[in-house]
């Protein structure tokens, strides 16, 4: 199977997937093989909720209007276009996928076999119901993908190289269960956002974003603000107020109401609008319902503290801070060559 043949299959999952989104889920005439995939991914997407409280509808179809919208073949070409693909050795790739936010997985799953290697999944089980149908459907629009992807609960065996996602804890077990194996191993990362005290209430609000959306799950949300010393946080909690139905979600208002008690109960100092906290720390990891901020003095210090923790970072939203920064909002629609960790799984998949 030539790459091209592989970069079209992926096009029309973007056209199916086209086909579900916030404003709507409607079919569309043009789309392949509908009449089989059309309303079991409908189903699909009510067991995904029903299993995991935190996958709500909403969020899931956020996650596919992203994929939707990456699946293209400009952008597929584009992010593939630097590589010699064709001809490689196929290999045998196993990853082991999290289930923090939908479809997470799922930029692996695409390099591997657009690579042109097999693929051996384990899922995380909070997240089991999506990529197993979307793998389906692959196979019926292109069949030569047959025979190339498994998923499996068992324990992995028989492949040559693995990508492994999971905490701190479970990525120390990975590196040394895999060490004789080629692997890229992720473990926690956050992201945090730098403000200069300029952010107009619009900057603040798409901030809003990076914050909340997935509840503050993912790798990619902000869960750490830097502010300049004095700031005023009136404009900050004006700004994410839009996002108050969110209390209305009974996972997230019972998580704010725990960690509110156990900040009061044990006397911290914090900042709270009714259903977000922000509580001075220096830590980057912060718990659901809460973001945690530190002051700084100057700019310069604070790239260099940041780049000291550069193996802690995902991502660092700002306006005018660094060259690499994200802008506002953006931290949940990557590009496909923004790769976690930082770590290029082309480039891996291409030298196994």
């Amino acid at each position: 199977m030539h790459l091209q043949q592989r970069i079209n299959a992926f096009v029309k999952l973007g056209d199916f997937l086209s086909q579900f989104s916030n404003e709507s889920i409607h079919i569309k005439n043009n789309v392949e093989h509908n009449d089989l995939f059309f309303d079991g991914f409908k189903h699909q997407i009510k067991l995904a909720e029903e299993h995991n409280g935190w996958f709500t509808k909403e969020n899931i179809l956020f996650a596919l209007e992203g994929w939707t919208n990456l699946l293209t073949e400009d952008n597929l070409n584009t992010w593939l276009k630097p590589y010699h693909i064709e001809g490689i050795q196929q290999k045998k790739v196993a990853i082991i996928m999290a289930g923090n936010i939908p479809l997470v997985g799922f930029h692996d799953f695409l390099s591997v076999l657009l690579t042109g290697h097999q693929v051996v999944v384990k899922q995380s089980s909070n997240d089991k119901h999506l990529l197993p149908f979307l793998a389906k459907y692959l196979e019926y629009v292109e069949p030569h993908f047959k025979g190339l992807i498994t998923f499996t609960e068992e324990k992995l065996e028989y492949f040559d190289a693995v990508i492994a996602t999971g905490s701190n804890n479970t990525a120390r077990y990975f590196e040394y269960y895999f060490k004789d194996k080629p692997s890229i191993i992720r473990n926690n990362r956050n992201s945090v956002a730098v403000l200069l005290g300029t952010e107009t209430p619009e900057d603040l609000k798409n901030l809003s974003e990076d914050i909340f959306r997935y509840y503050g799950l993912g790798c990619r949300n902000v869960s750490k603000l830097f502010v300049p010393r004095g700031y005023n946080f009136n404009a900050f909690f004006e700004s994410v107020y839009h996002w108050h139905p969110i209390m209305d979600k009974a996972k997230y208002a019972n998580n704010y109401d725990y960690n509110k008690a156990v900040y009061l109960m044990s006397e911290f100092d914090m900042l709270e609008n009714g259903f977000l906290m922000i509580k001075e720390d220096d830590s980057f990891s912060s718990p659901i319902a809460t973001v945690f901020y530190e002051f700084y003095d100057a700019l310069d210090a604070l790239k260099q503290t940041l780049n000291s923790k550069k193996d802690d970072i995902q991502c660092i939203v700002s306006k005018g801070f660094i060259e690499k920064e994200i802008p506002f909002g953006k931290t949940q629609q990557p590009e496909l060559w923004d790769y976690a960790d930082n770590v290029n799984s082309i480039e891996f998949l291409l030298s196994i």
